[in-house]
């Protein structure tokens, strides 16, 4: 399985991005697709999650409502409306995708910049 980001960019603070994920390649029949981000001097941490059917999941005090996660199972892809951005929002995003309780496969990630 491949997984290909984008739709990071600059934005100011209190703008919005998208980002996407396509998934390719041998794809399970249901697979639950995530986004985590990295900040520079920082772990990865958990932003988001959607499962095959569209119940989605949120790291309360990161998202504080300003993101919505979506996925299209046609398009084999994954969304992430990001509103209301802030400068500490600034990472490198990552999408991922598992089938089971772990993720298995990770995409090359893309870069948010939010400025003050």
């Amino acid at each position: 399985v491949q997984l290909q980001a984008c739709g990071g960019g600059l934005v100011q603070a209190g703008g919005s991005l998208r980002l996407s994920c396509v998934a390719s390649g041998p794809t399970s029949g249901s697979y639950t697709m995530g986004w985590f981000r990295q900040a520079p001097g920082k772990e990865r941490e958990f932003v988001s999650s959607i499962s095959w059917r569209g119940i989605p999941s949120y790291k309360a005090d990161v998202v504080k409502g300003r993101f919505t996660i979506s996925r299209d199972n046609d398009k084999n892809t994954v969304y992430l409306q990001m509103n209301s951005l802030k400068p500490e929002d600034t990472a490198v995003y990552y999408c991922a995708y598992r089938t089971g309780r772990e993720y298995d496969y990770w995409g090359q990630g893309t870069q948010v910049t939010v400025s003050s």
